[in-house]
């Protein structure tokens, strides 16, 4: 008789939990990696969450059916996604139930149990906003626009519009994204930033070019100009997971009740998907959160 086949296993979706927010009965959250989906085009079972214009709506559909399913599982609970068509804005959304139609904007909120609500990233930060209290909840997505425009300052400001929320009571995670090891930004950049927050300068570190050919014919490029006159061009690096926690601080919340999951998106490819490592062929990861039935 033929060798029976060996049934195929599903690819187990990889979530990353924050510590400010463990300890919360009602809640789920985390932020998903590339890993655990059926997505090919950007890796053998990768988990892409995003409809971008590299893979198929079949498996973006069946990645997010995953995930909802290992959700279900884990809480016990349905759950019904909304996320948007995000656009570097600060706008923010109240939902309280699934939107009728697509929403635009890079904010969510909601104190409805049985939504999930997701944000997605591949560079940029994810941040979560918890109200234990209240068991109110947002999500974020702040790139350096999104970032700039003070998404997380505004979210708080939100949550205590509508739910009523203490700052001081709040707890907050900052997901993966690209880290100031690895976000070179322009000078046009800086001077915005610079412009926009008091503690702008401090959010920035530069560093010499490195050119190997200089380093290692050093004499070839001699000049006759004055010393210090032939430096190579600085580098800057944006610190915006920094830019976001300093935001959340001066929204009210306290520096304990902060997560920073300290990932760096670029720095780690084969974890996570990178718009800037993998040159804008890159899938989409997600951050959740949700209040259980």
């Amino acid at each position: 008789m033929p060798a029976s086949r060996k049934a195929r296993t599903q690819p187990k979706v990889q979530l990353l939990e924050a510590p400010s927010l463990a300890g919360l009965p009602w809640l789920t959250h985390g932020f998903t990696t590339r890993k655990g989906g059926h997505s090919r085009v950007y890796g053998r079972n990768t988990l892409n969450l995003g409809f971008t214009s590299h893979d198929t709506k079949a498996a973006v559909a069946r990645n997010r059916q995953q995930l909802s399913v290992s959700l279900a599982k884990r809480a016990r609970s349905k759950w019904e996604l909304v996320t948007l068509r995000q656009v570097h804005s600060d706008l923010i959304h109240l939902i309280t139930r699934v939107p009728e139609h697509p929403l635009s904007g890079d904010g969510l909120i909601t104190s409805t149990a049985g939504l999930l609500l997701g944000v997605l990233t591949a560079d940029c930060f994810p941040i979560i906003i918890v109200d234990p209290k209240r068991r109110a909840i947002g999500v974020f997505h702040a790139g350096w626009r999104g970032t700039l425009k003070r998404i997380a300052q505004k979210g708080v400001g939100e949550m205590r519009k509508h739910f009523g929320s203490n700052p001081a009571q709040l707890r907050a995670a900052i997901g993966p994204g690209i880290r100031n090891c690895c976000y070179q930004v322009g000078p046009e950049v800086r001077s915005t930033f610079e412009g926009q927050f008091t503690y702008g300068s401090q959010l920035f570190r530069e560093t010499k070019e490195r050119n190997e050919i200089h380093e290692r014919y050093p004499l070839l490029f001699l000049t006759a100009r004055a010393p210090g006159h032939s430096d190579l061009p600085r580098q800057i690096f944006l610190d915006l997971a920094e830019a976001n926690r300093r935001q959340l601080l001066d929204a009210g919340l306290m520096a304990r009740n902060i997560s920073d999951l300290g990932t760096c998106t670029s720095c780690n490819p084969e974890l996570f998907f990178s718009h800037r490592a993998e040159k804008g062929k890159t899938g989409r990861m997600m951050a959740i959160v949700g209040v259980r039935e």
